[in-house]
């Protein structure tokens, strides 16, 4: 996601200075950290990955920002005004349980803003030519939608927002292929081939329909 489009998500989420914010599968918490700069909000950070969540620590200075090392689910009691999940939906098989843990995580009107990529299943085919084919699991949006009303989520705001995903995907392909040596040297070549496999795919689907980004707030009830 762009800076604007974090931005734009964080306000229909309705972040305001004080609200406590918990981020799902944060990674280097990229994001979490300029919402927390930019909204005065405070924030928890959780992610399975040590390293990452180490470099995330490191990198938040003095911002009012924690982190912890986790996998999700179960995800961590609150309550907190808003939850987050952004790029990362696509990794849960069971998207159910992931969407009640979050309910349960949210006082009445908490806001949950999360991204998605919507389409139908994988094919065999698809799955053998797609890299860890097992952290890819879309889902229709029709069963996204379903899943949300019964975790009591009522979606407020959506938006697509695939082109500018297909856009972001052939600048990251374009920049691994041009370093393609270096980084080669650091996670070998099978590493490489697989990213670059991975984003070109990524491209096609969405040029084609495949798959769609879409970007959403839902408010529990």
């Amino acid at each position: 996601m762009s800076a604007g489009e974090i931005h734009a998500l964080a306000e229909r989420a309705g972040i305001a200075p004080g609200d406590s914010v918990l981020d799902l599968c944060c990674g280097v918490a990229g994001p979490g950290r300029f919402i927390t700069r930019q909204f005065g909000c405070t924030y928890l950070g959780v992610d399975g990955s040590a390293s990452a969540v180490d470099i995330a620590r490191e990198r938040a200075g003095e911002l009012p920002c924690r982190f912890e090392v986790a996998q999700i689910p179960p995800v961590p009691p609150g309550p907190f005004d808003v939850v987050l999940l952004l790029e990362t939906m696509l990794a849960f098989a069971d998207k159910e349980t992931l969407l009640q843990g979050i309910s349960r995580a949210l006082g009445p009107g908490g806001r949950f803003a999360f991204t998605m990529e919507e389409g139908p299943p994988l094919s065999e085919s698809e799955r053998a030519r797609m890299p860890d084919a097992d952290t890819v699991w879309l889902t229709p949006l029709r069963e996204m939608l379903d899943c949300l009303q019964r975790a009591g989520l009522a979606v407020r705001w959506s938006e697509d927002f695939s082109p500018s995903h297909r856009a972001v995907a052939d600048s990251l392909g374009a920049a691994f292929a041009a370093d393609a040596d270096d980084i080669a040297a650091q996670i070998g070549r099978r590493a490489l081939d697989d990213l670059l496999s991975a984003h070109r795919l990524w491209s096609e689907w969405v040029r084609d329909g495949r798959v769609r980004k879409i970007a959403f707030v839902a408010e529990r009830l």
